[in-house]
């Protein structure tokens, strides 16, 4: 199949499968660590830029980690539902995937269906995460 119609990029852009599954094992400790209600352990994935685009609008990591501190923000739940589409473009990275979570935010329950998307720089030979957006799945 001709993969300029794929979308999917030529073999020199596709990353090897154990670059994949390094940046995918950082996503999966860092929802981990999200289910833990860690804030120590969250904001050491994140970029000190980093920040959430969602449908409420943009929260800075400071604000995230402060919600998690406090008990106003904790998870029961983070889940891939599909397989994550990485793309590296050198020192960035972009890993897309379909989750499911479990969030309570001041008391309220709240389930979720969302595509992320979550864009990673790799500073000081570690990848580090500096956007991430969240879309309700239809």
């Amino acid at each position: 199949m001709d993969e300029s119609r794929t979308g999917e990029g030529s073999a020199a852009e596709r990353p090897d499968e154990a670059a994949v599954a390094a940046l995918v094992r950082v996503a999966r400790e860092w929802a981990a660590a999200i289910v833990a209600d860690d804030p120590v352990r969250i904001a050491g994935f994140m970029a000190d830029e980093w920040v959430i685009v969602s449908g409420s609008g943009v929260t800075s990591k400071e604000r995230f980690v402060a919600l998690v501190a406090s008990g106003e923000l904790s998870h029961s739940a983070m889940e891939l539902v599909t397989a994550p589409r990485v793309r590296f473009h050198g020192d960035t990275a972009v890993l897309t995937a379909r989750m499911t979570n479990t969030a309570h935010y001041r008391g309220e329950r709240h389930d979720a269906d969302e595509w992320t998307t979550d864009v990673f720089v790799r500073r000081d030979g570690r990848w580090v995460c500096v956007l991430s957006h969240i879309t309700p799945a239809a």
